[in-house]
């Protein structure tokens, strides 16, 4: 039983803190899942017995092989999903200050209504609340030495911290421990340690802005009725609120509006962050969507971006993994393929694999009228690349060195679950 909670524990450790944050393009629809497993099938079906490298570096890299081709999935799937009639079709949102707001368009890419812009002033952003100590100089502690504790209440919970202050310690080093102590608690607080000509203080933030109608304050902070010796808090300060948090004001179109986060959507269509809060006398930005052949040339710009750092990364692993140089083989003689088409957009490959983007001559290239028809082997080019990604994802292991041990009856093949397991198998090989 404790092994099985240690091994838990080591996994889970794994997952939080290693492993890439998902987003809504890691979500996939039953119809996909089936799509994958039929993949698998087939390979396992196909695929010789081999026996792989299975050193650290192998490992490391098959991994790395195996998110990067997830990024530039995810990449492609982001400007206009993954459907080929789709690719590159999101629309592209401006903001006429992006220094007062910058904009992300959100709504759907298969729309073909035009989503109506609107006026936006700020008045002001949201804010957290602050509590900031007193300023103590870095001498002894003063207070007795002891186990002290104090309580802080946060989103409907208390939690108590207990520490020792000990014999000869000093202001600095206490307020240093309790934030490394505060900050490890993960309990929706920043903390902080402010030092400055006349001494230091212990600030506490909270990660969360805003504040509900019915509540005056986030968080507090108390050792009135804690376990432990009290007094810290006084001596310290830390009850003290330097900044009360706040909504942010904002008016559309003259509408008035509020929000908890300075990030928040619109109309399921826009996704707004502000930056600044504008002066009364300034003129209200613009939100919109730009013409679809800026929009267009934008997309192809964040594809050229998302594929040049799968290359980069790919390439970073030529000395370890040298069959790396087969898949760079392989992105090269797709691009060839498209070589020309893509030429005629302002698009060209140097010697070491990288897209080279020509804005001028991309923005020229897309005429309105004819905007599909001109990106039409851009899209194309698009397609292959989503489809070697979506292979090197099923199989990263097809480029780590391996020794063919047999292949399998021609006419006779039978589905086996080795294969794949082979990358899965690789992060628990070294529990046992």
């Amino acid at each position: 039983m404790a092994y099985s909670y240690a091994l838990n524990s080591v996994y889970n450790n794994y997952l939080t803190t290693y492993t890439p944050k998902s987003g809504r393009y890691d979500s996939h629809k039953k119809s996909e899942l089936r799509g994958v497993y039929n993949s698998i099938v087939k390979l396992n079906k196909e695929s010789p017995l081999s026996i792989i490298d299975s050193s650290v570096p192998s490992q490391s890299y098959a991994v790395n092989m195996k998110e990067n081709a997830r990024e530039l999935r995810n990449t492609i799937a982001s400007l206009g999903g993954l459907e080929e009639d789709g690719l590159l079709n999101k629309k592209t949102a401006y903001s006429s200050s992006p220094s007062v707001a910058t904009v992300k368009y959100i709504g759907d890419v298969y729309s073909d209504e035009d989503a109506s812009g609107f006026e936006l002033t700020v008045e002001k952003l949201a804010s957290s609340q602050i509590n900031t100590g007193h300023f103590l100089e870095n001498g002894p502690v003063d207070i007795n030495p002891g186990t002290y504790s104090f309580d802080i209440n946060i989103n409907n919970m208390s939690y108590e911290f207990q520490f020792n202050i000990n014999e000869g310690e000093t202001n600095l080093s206490l307020q240093q421990k309790l934030s490394r102590l505060i900050n490890n608690s993960n309990i929706g607080l920043v903390s902080s340690v402010k030092e400055e000509a006349n001494g230091s203080a212990l600030e506490l933030e909270t990660k969360l802005t805003g504040i509900e109608d019915d509540k005056q304050y986030l968080f507090t902070v108390s050792d009135d009725n804690t376990s432990k010796l009290s007094g810290a808090v006084d001596y310290l300060g830390i009850d003290k609120i330097s900044q009360l948090p706040d909504n942010a004001k904002f008016y559309l179109n003259d509408e008035p509006h509020e929000s908890y986060s300075n990030h928040f959507t619109i109309a399921k269509t826009y996704e707004i962050t502000l930056n600044e809060a504008q002066e009364i006398d300034d003129e209200p930005i613009s939100i919109g969507i730009k013409a679809d052949t800026e929009s267009m040339a934008e997309n192809i710009q964040q594809f050229a971006d998302g594929y040049n750092s799968f290359i980069n990364n790919t390439s970073s692993f030529l000395s370890i993994q040298p069959k790396t140089s087969h898949l760079l083989n392989e992105m090269n003689r797709i691009s060839n393929a498209y070589g020309t088409d893509l030429k005629n957009l302002g698009i060209s490959f140097d010697e070491s694999g990288y897209m080279q983007v020509n804005r001028e001559a991309l923005s020229s290239s897309i005429d309105t009228d004819s905007t599909l028809e001109a990106i039409s082997g851009m899209r194309k080019f698009t397609n292959l690349v989503l489809n070697k990604a979506n292979q090197i994802s099923i199989n990263p292991m097809n480029y780590v060195d391996k020794t063919i041990v047999a292949y399998k009856n021609p006419g006779k093949e039978l589905p086996t679950p080795y294969i794949t397991s082979q990358y899965s198998g690789m992060m628990f090989n070294g529990y046992c």
